[in-house]
């Protein structure tokens, strides 16, 4: 299942759907401003925190706040280079904007804007305004964590915390398995070197993000990401290896993570796809409902 909470791209089997059922009588997640704002400040949240990670490491990045949001730049080709966040406390004025670009500039990148629909409108006739262009689209899909939650794993699969001895393998399987994405629905507007994807992940790790191993016949099968922040638990990644998939590896990742993420205290768990996608099928037949869409808004320099 792809979750692009951070870097996307997960290969998973387009058979590997979910065994649970749904019942007749549930009720739709709603979204209203206060949740789609909670949302976005977790969502804006973990890009800084992993461009700052970044820089730790050495690379020249920036983050900065902008309206409610932030602006974040990590290294060259990063997922984490981006303006997440803004529309739910008041528009960036002009000399914000400007600084967000020039900041962007200085480093040969491009700004690019991901805006939740549920945004005060007028940003995104303020974004068009200075030259920039729709690109693409994302779904942000969420369930209320109001239930119990159990770990389930089919037979001969086990799910467990992925510690530090393994860190590097963990990062070869995933690399493995993004190498071949969901191609399902509409393509993913990013792409990233395998490299920098791995440090993306080592990032993501330093800003909190607890790692999982799906482990099948004492080989490590699969891994998967997750954050909690203010009560959203951010399903960030998740991938099987090809040789390893259709064994209900993802609904096992998927499984334990709702379970910690309730216990963590989460009422919200939240998953980002593609639109038309196999991982969005996958989600709403784990009980994920549609809850937004961001507009992915690209000034390109001349």
């Amino acid at each position: 299942m792809v979750e692009k909470s951070f870097p996307p791209g997960d290969g998973t089997s387009r058979s590997e759907t979910s065994t649970e059922p749904m019942t007749a009588d549930r009720t739709p997640l709603f979204c209203d401003l206060a949740l789609a704002e909670r949302i976005e400040r977790a969502e804006a949240l973990l890009m800084a925190e992993c461009a700052e990670a970044a820089q730790r490491r050495g690379t020249k990045g920036f983050v900065r706040v902008v309206a409610g949001g932030v602006a974040s730049f990590a290294e060259e080709d990063s997922p984490y280079n981006k303006v997440a966040g803004l529309g739910f406390d008041g528009l960036p004025s002009a000399a914000d904007l400007d600084a967000v670009e020039e900041a962007f500039a200085a480093h040969g990148a491009t700004p690019q804007v991901e805006l939740a629909h549920l945004a005060d409108p007028e940003i995104g006739a303020l974004l068009t305004a200075r030259g920039y262009r729709l690109e693409s689209f994302e779904n942000v899909l969420g369930l209320a964590l109001d239930g119990e939650y159990e770990r389930s794993s089919p037979a001969g699969i086990v799910i467990r915390p992925s510690g530090d001895d393994e860190f590097e393998h963990w990062l070869d399987v995933m690399a493995e398995a993004v190498a071949e994405p969901d191609t399902q629905g509409v393509p993913w507007h990013e792409e990233f070197p395998r490299e920098i994807y791995q440090r993306a992940l080592r990032d993501s790790a330093s800003a909190g993000v607890r790692r999982y191993a799906a482990v099948r016949a004492d080989v490590l099968a699969g891994g998967a990401g997750l954050r909690v922040s203010e009560g959203i638990a951010q399903f960030a990644g998740a991938a099987t290896a090809p040789v390893h998939r259709r064994r209900g590896i993802q609904s096992a990742l998927l499984s334990a993570r709702l379970a910690d993420a309730k216990a963590a205290g989460c009422d919200v768990a939240v998953i980002t796809t593609q639109p038309g996608s196999k991982s969005q099928q996958n989600a709403q037949r784990q009980g994920f409902d549609l809850l937004y869409t961001r507009a992915v808004l690209v000034k390109h320099n001349p």
